[in-house]
């Protein structure tokens, strides 16, 4: 296949160059990225070119460029001809250099030379010559890139003469080899280690691999036997990673257990080449014979020597076989190919888009090692989102569950149903206070208030009276059923429905939903509590007008056009309230299934008609049946039925698994469950989890005042943490057993170890021993506690173990960064982690 140019003219220059080429079916083409020039590479076979590449966007390209890519072309810069046997070929690897080529030829020659004058003329490299003593075929030429003077050949074997060479060209006689290893062996690959400038790996004689340290080249130091002895190549990113092949099979080796390969990695034909990405850590290309495609191989490290390989192939976008590929030296993941018949492709490979998510809530998007975006912790797309880790941050900055009245943490939330919880747990708190509900536990459940869940028949324990109340402000003789009872009013206290049956409190509640702007609750209200006449009043002046009309034609007629007509438009109706009130009206048999089973109205409301409305029996059923629903749905609106007691935990457990909101579950479980279940594994469990996103999140305050209050609400004492001991007799240095007998101020004394009277250390900038007591180290006489404010306290650097007193080292670190210890030069400010954290 001929080169092409833009325009898919055929190219007569590039032709010309290449046509020795083309018409030699056993030359190999060779590409070779510049390891020192971004823009330029080299392909050979009988001649060797050099060309510079550039990108389309920045210059206009002309009739005899090629083109690489899309976005890219490459242009010829020059030819060099003089060398008809090239078998290597390596290219100087000093940056800011010209390029300087290592020549490796059929005769063993390696040649020194670049593409027309040079600065290497002056220094008598250019032109320069390596020639061993028994000419044999060059294998392989390798300069050195941490010392680029050395430079390694691998030659064919002869049975008096070495098969590795390494030439030191600073030499002003010339150049002088270094190292002669291999006697009477053949070199068919080598590799320069990358951290270990003066070790090279071999492979030889089809049967090993080789290291050679040249400080010492008589002794081998290490050795592998195996006859993957082709393209051996070290990683450049690790300093253990080789890589090695022969026939169809690519081996894997970890110099660090040299006897084997890691990996081998069995692929469908003879390999040809092996690559290493530099670019890319444990990337591995591989090309095959025949083959249209590269072979990528990623080697991901498990463990310390348990290696696994993920593999992929890619197509670099040319047609015919391609014959060689070579990594860019710096463009990630970038990469040329060269096909048998000359056509070169730029390709980048692509990886997967990967997300990362940090604790913090922030997110990139990244492609390899490219940030493609990025999104702050802080960014409105988290608002849109509705992300519960940045919502419970948001939370938590501002107190949320910590707040002293149970209700207040309702107005930190915008989730109503959390409203709904914190105002119904400060109102059953504030009942429980003012003795309105007899109860041990101060948020007691309705279930509980009834007795639904004792193992006593609740057909023994509660009995409710009947009656027919009328209904009020129409002049129709209708009446509802109403049962009630001492314990279904304490009940509906805790659904806020106490009104219900005291018409004044009842006409105070319709006005303020109706100020709320809830005029359809504010209706349903007003005719559950059997003032139709309110109802109708209420919707007249609102939009709802002709519901207003309807409701004014009540009558307690079954048989009525009325109740024919309302029940067959109830359903068109879209709000929940108004649908409910036409339920109720023209129920039959008092069946006010239709009503309790609309979910749309607000569970406390549905609860209190239950209570008002529905025999015990029924009552009970229909509770027990809305408890399981609204616990398989995790409805926090379920712990109004079930309390704050064991029941909660499977509700509390959905809600969070539906959720996230470990943050709620835990500070609910926290401020209201009794100690016996705040101590189970299920509430310690939860209370743990949201301590540790506090940690995560460095919110030490926030999560030292979420301590000081649960462990106010435990049985056990917090385990100790952090001793201060001596440093020579290792004991505790507290004096609390030393001082119970003393006077109320008497101060103890503790520059010293109360046990082997040895001197503690002395603080950094007064010099004075640590624990020496001031003036406000005293006993208080009615605690009997002992103050010792925070600035007397011990603190000190956990890298050079120098400290002082807590308030002297603020003080310092106020205007220094290192450690205030003459001759230390740790900056121990800049290892706080929390001096930097925002709280």
């Amino acid at each position: 296949m001929p080169i092409t140019d833009f325009h898919g003219n055929t190219m007569d220059l590039h032709s010309t160059l290449f046509r020795s080429l083309l018409e030699m079916s056993s030359v190999r083409l060779e590409v070779l990225w510049s390891p020192v020039h971004r823009d330029k590479f080299i392909t050979w076979g009988t001649e060797i070119f050099l060309y510079e590449t550039f990108e389309k966007f920045d210059e206009k390209p002309k009739f005899d460029d090629i083109e690489l890519s899309e976005n890219s072309g490459a242009r010829l810069l020059a030819t060099n001809s003089n060398y008809h046997y090239v078998k290597c070929v390596d290219i100087y690897p000093l940056k800011g250099s010209e390029i300087l080529m290592a020549i490796g030829q059929a005769n063993g020659k390696v040649s020194l030379t670049s593409f027309g004058p040079s600065s290497f003329d002056r220094l008598g490299v250019n032109g320069m010559d390596l020639i061993p003593k028994h000419a044999r075929q060059c294998n392989v030429v390798s300069w050195c890139h941490n010392d680029p003077q050395l430079i390694a050949t691998g030659l064919d074997r002869y049975r008096s003469d070495h098969c590795i060479l390494v030439w030191d060209i600073r030499s002003r006689t010339g150049p002088t080899t270094t190292a002669e290893l291999g006697l009477s062996d053949m070199a068919h690959s080598l590799s320069w280690l990358q951290d270990h400038h003066k070790t090279l790996v071999v492979g030889m004689n089809n049967k090993m691999i080789k290291m050679v340290d040249l400080r010492d080249p008589s002794k081998a130091a290490n050795s592998s036997q195996t006859k993957a002895v082709y393209g051996v190549t070290a990683a450049p990113y690790s300093n253990c990673m080789l890589a090695s092949y022969v026939e169809s099979q690519v081996a894997i080796w970890d110099i660090r257990a040299f006897e084997k390969p890691v990996l081998s990695l069995q692929q469908s034909k003879p390999i040809t080449k092996v690559l290493w990405c530099p670019t890319r850590n444990n990337l591995l290309g591989s090309l095959q014979r025949d083959s249209k495609s590269i072979h990528l191989h990623y080697i991901q490290q498990m463990e310390e020597l348990d290696h696994s390989v993920v593999e992929r192939s890619i197509k670099p976008g040319v047609s015919g076989q391609i014959t060689s590929f070579s990594w860019h030296p710096n463009d990630e993941n970038r990469l040329l190919a060269i096909t048998l018949s000359g056509s070169l492709t730029d390709t980048y490979v692509s990886e997967r888009i990967t997300l990362n998510w940090a604790q913090s809530a922030n997110i990139v998007w990244t492609h390899g090692q490219r940030t493609l975006q990025s999104v702050s912790c802080t960014d409105s797309i988290y608002d849109l989102l509705g992300d519960i880790s940045s919502v419970m941050k948001r939370r938590a900055s501002r107190g949320y569950g910590l707040q002293v009245e149970l209700e207040s943490n309702a107005e930190l939330v915008d989730d109503e149903d959390l409203k709904l919880i914190w105002n119904w747990l400060g109102a059953t708190r504030k009942l429980s206070d003012e003795g309105a509900i007899n109860s041990i536990p101060k948020h007691p459940g309705i279930r509980s208030i009834l007795g639904i869940d004792k193992t006593t028949p609740i057909s023994l324990t509660m009995k409710s009276e009947l009656a027919f109340v009328p209904f009020s402000g129409i002049s129709c003789n209708a009446s509802a059923k109403i049962y009630r009872s001492e314990i279904r009013d304490m009940a509906l206290k805790l659904c806020n429905w106490s009104f219900i049956h005291n018409p004044a409190q009842l006409l105070k509640t319709v006005e303020t939903l109706e100020s709320a702007g809830e005029i359809t609750k504010a209706a349903a209200v007003a005719v559950f509590g059997l003032q139709l006449k309110t109802a109708i009043d209420l919707l007249s002046v609102t939009e709802h007008n002709t519901v207003s009309m309807a409701l004014s034609g009540y009558n307690n007629d079954k048989d009525s056009v009325w109740r024919q007509a309302c029940t067959a438009s109830r359903l068109k109706l879209q709000d929940p309230y108004l649908r409910a009130i036409f339920a109720f009206l023209t129920a039959d048999s008092d069946n006010y299934n239709l009503v309790l089973e609309e979910e749309d109205m607000a569970v406390t409301d549905r609860i209190a008609f239950a209570l008002s409305f529905l025999s015990d029996s029924k009552m009970i059923e229909y509770l027990i049946q809305l408890t399981d629903q609204l616990t398989a749905d995790g409805n926090l609106a379920g712990l109004i039925l079930t309390g704050m007691c064991a029941t909660s935990l499977p509700l509390l457990q959905q809600y969070l698994d539906n959720t996230g909101d470990v943050q709620s579950v835990a500070t609910i479980a926290m401020r209201t469950f009794p100690t016996p279940l705040l101590e189970c594994n299920r509430s310690q469990y939860w209370i743990s989890s949201y301590r540790e996103l506090l940690d995560m999140w460095r919110m030490w305050n926030h999560r030292a005042q979420f301590d000081i209050q649960h462990n106010s609400r435990t049985s056990t004492r917090p385990e100790q943490q952090i001793y201060v001991t001596c440093n020579f007799c290792g004991k505790t240095l507290s004096t609390n057993q030393f001082s119970r007998n003393k006077g109320p101020f008497q101060r103890a004394k503790v520059s010293c170890c109360p046990h082997c009277r040895k001197p503690q250390p002395r603080c950094a900038i007064c010099l004075v021993n640590m624990g020496t007591p001031s003036q406000s180290d005293a006993v208080n006489p009615n605690s009997g506690t002992k103050v010792n404010p925070f600035n007397n306290w011990y603190t000190w650097c956990q890298s050079c173990r120098h400290g002082g007193h807590s308030e002297h080292i603020s003080q310092w670190f106020e205007g220094h960064q290192e450690c205030p210890v003459t001759g230390c030069t740790c900056r121990c400010l800049s290892l706080d982690a929390a001096s930097g954290a925002s709280v």
